[in-house]
């Protein structure tokens, strides 16, 4: 079981804050309190309940393995889910969400590769006998990359879930889920559609304390998942331990043996150092043009 709830702790975190009455959504009635000021206020009880019953299911996910992806780009949203995120073990995008993420992910992997091409770039030598302009283009293009795409470098395959921060902004994110019957977990402020979303979290979306709140919730619940995924192998290898099963023993590499010779990362790095050739190429054609119209 996930910990329980507090409604007070939700009430201080200012979770209970909506949008303006006039921005509302018909479809988020149900989780609407009542009317005060001008504002919406969300009920607590049903977001501590929907809180739960999120953190159950992601537990669930967490302990089957899988993983689970953060979305949140809003500016006081980043840092946190980041944080979170990370001390979960989970993928997580707080920079522009790429087109295609999902619908077109091994485009996305192919992306990824070619950042972990340009690392063995570094450590087998290859970086060094480019020239000094290649090698700062090849720095430039690790940085963007690892900009957008660093924080899900081990994601190797679609995730099993999606929690996201504020469905309005992350409207393509969303859609990008849906095609896919990737379930959604979400905070849903008054002024979205809860339609959209396979579990509901009604909260303020806006303030950073209320996110840290329902984040932190989440990220807690899937370190328990992963927890129990853990004692589970452990007591499984303990019980073939008993009975005297000993693990299959791993071959050794070869002296020499390149770690890895899968032909897709070979030929990401490959990408890599024609993306740099043409780029300087194109620096050269433009110098040339500019010096005969001078001329």
């Amino acid at each position: 079981m996930a910990n329980k709830v507090e409604v007070k702790e939700l009430l201080d975190a200012g979770v209970h804050f909506g949008h303006l009455t006039r921005r509302w959504n018909p479809n988020m009635a149900p989780y609407i309190y009542m009317e005060r000021n001008g504002i919406h206020i969300i009920n607590l009880y049903k977001s501590a309940a929907k809180m739960e019953e999120a953190g159950e299911a992601l537990k669930k996910i967490a302990a089957s393995g899988r993983k689970i992806l953060f979305v949140a780009t809003k500016k006081q949203a980043k840092e946190i889910v980041a944080e979170q995120a990370e001390k979960a073990n989970m993928p997580y995008i707080t920079e522009r969400w790429p087109g295609g993420m999902l619908t077109n992910f091994v485009t996305i992997r192919k992306a990824i590769k070619k950042m972990a091409s340009i690392d063995r770039m570094k450590k087998d030598g290859t970086f060094n006998t480019l020239s000094k302009k290649e090698r700062l283009q090849v720095d430039r293009l690790r940085a963007k990359l690892d900009k957008n795409l660093g924080s899900i470098a081990d994601m190797t395959r679609l995730p099993a879930a999606l929690f996201v921060v504020d469905i309005t902004r992350e409207h393509i994110a969303i859609k990008e889920a849906q095609k896919l019957n990737i379930p959604i977990f979400a905070m849903v402020d008054t002024n979205s559609d809860p339609r959209e979303v396979d579990y509901v979290i009604p909260a303020n979306d806006d303030a950073s304390k209320s996110i840290d709140k329902v984040v932190s919730y989440v990220s807690d619940a899937i370190v328990d998942g992963l927890s129990d995924r853990k004692s589970n192998k452990d007591s499984k290898k303990a019980e073939k331990e008993s009975k005297g099963e000993k693990p299959a023993p791993k071959m050794p590499k070869a002296e020499g043996e390149v770690p890895s010779q899968d032909p897709s990362d070979q030929k990401a790095m490959k990408e890599a150092k024609k993306d740099v050739k043409l780029e300087s190429k194109q620096e050269t054609l433009k110098k040339a043009t500019s010096s005969n119209e001078e001329e």
